[in-house]
């Protein structure tokens, strides 16, 4: 009985050593990795820049009256074309009290002036018939009596504009405000019964109307200082609008700003493109838009996709693996390029019958892989 208890210990001991060195085999053994190779191709590549900004009417005027007073009547809305000429609003004038007491004074005082000075002429204008004064003191008896009665046409006309408006027989050159270009009403920032002022040398005025050419249309963006020297007046641009999906429009590059100015840490530069319109699209002043510009392009250059690329940790120098034999693998320094995010350029260090490794493949793990078998592969060509 004690052999039996014996044996049969022995060979549960035996089957545990057994069972522990074939999990020790399966689970240190590795599975091969085969890595998949990419050769280089012939493209052409261009890199782009995508600015966002705004499309804009090239011109907006400012309609502002001549003078101060109350809005009365409003003849047009937003959106309405109008002429060279047309009629937009009418003002009343509201004369200032102020203003109104000092003309009517100094009127009554070149009045009086005038009266004073047509006594004294008509006095020398006698005199003078009896050869009883000089021809000089008639003469200057004369011009006072002239320079007066300007006088009092100079008040008059000054009490007139005050309380009409103009100095015509007829306020309706100042007082009726008519359009200065063709084009379309962008804005009436006023309304019926609004007090509004002239333009003048400490006030900008008020604006009655805002008015655009809408046929004349110039795309307004910022650039970065990044991409700014490789802008060229006349590039070419391809707008997007945000309002209308699917559709481009061609434009061409007139105008880069000679300063920038810092946004959030980033100098950015303003630029305007002339947009050239499709009469199948209608286009609003004020649409949001990205212009897509061609900063470089080069055709028929050897080139790899940018994701074979890996970089030395220390010098951060790109370098690729090229297969030696089969998955032998040797590293290249090489020298790139152009980029437009996918495929790069290689100027030196892979020939066109190389073979590039693609290091960065996903590989499905199994449990109990070795982990070291995702650490850097500097070790395998070292």
């Amino acid at each position: 009985m004690k052999k039996l208890f014996r044996y049969l210990g022995i060979a549960i001991l035996l089957f545990g050593v057994l069972f522990a060195t074939l999990y020790f085999i399966k689970t240190n053994s590795k599975s091969i990795v085969e890595y998949d190779t990419q050769a280089p191709y012939i493209t052409s590549i261009e890199r782009k820049t995508v600015v966002t900004g705004k499309v804009i009417p090239e011109d907006e005027v400012e309609i502002k009256p001549q003078i101060p007073g109350i809005i009365e009547s409003l003849f047009v809305e937003e959106g309405d074309l109008v002429m060279n000429g047309d009629l937009l609003a009418k003002i009343k004038v509201v004369p200032n009290e102020q203003a109104l007491n000092g003309a009517e004074g100094r009127l009554a005082n070149s009045k009086i002036v005038l009266k004073n000075a047509e006594i004294d002429y008509k006095r020398n204008k006698a005199l003078f018939e009896k050869e009883i004064i000089s021809k000089q003191d008639f003469e200057n008896s004369e011009l006072r009596f002239d320079q007066a009665r300007q006088d009092v046409r100079n008040s008059k006309s000054d009490l007139q504009i005050i309380r009409l408006g103009s100095a015509g027989g007829s306020s309706l050159a100042n007082t009726n405000i008519r359009a200065t270009v063709p084009g379309t009403i962008l804005e009436i920032p006023v309304k019926r019964g609004d007090q509004v002022i002239e333009s003048n040398s400490f006030n900008s005025g008020t604006t009655i109307a805002t008015i655009a050419d809408l046929k004349k249309m110039i795309f307004e963006g910022k650039v970065d200082e990044a991409d700014v020297d490789k802008l060229i007046i006349g590039m070419p641009l391809k707008v997007s609008l945000a309002a209308i999906q699917g559709k481009q429009m061609d434009a061409k590059l007139k105008f880069i700003a000679p300063k920038g100015n810092e946004e959030q840490g980033v100098v950015q530069f303003k630029i305007e493109g002339d947009v050239f319109l499709n009469d199948s699209i209608s286009v609003r002043a004020g649409y949001s838009a990205n212009a897509s510009i061609v900063l470089e392009r080069k055709d028929s250059i050897m080139s790899i996709s940018e994701s074979l690329l890996q970089f030395d940790r220390k010098t951060q120098k790109a370098y690729v693996e090229i297969m030696l034999s089969d998955q032998k693998f040797e590293r290249r320094d090489v020298e790139t390029g152009i980029s437009d995010g996918i495929n790069v350029e290689i100027i030196s260090g892979v020939k066109m019958d190389d073979k590039i490794k693609v290091w960065n493949k996903t590989e499905s793990k199994k449990i109990g892989d070795n982990e070291d078998q995702g650490q850097n592969q500097e070790g395998e060509f070292e």
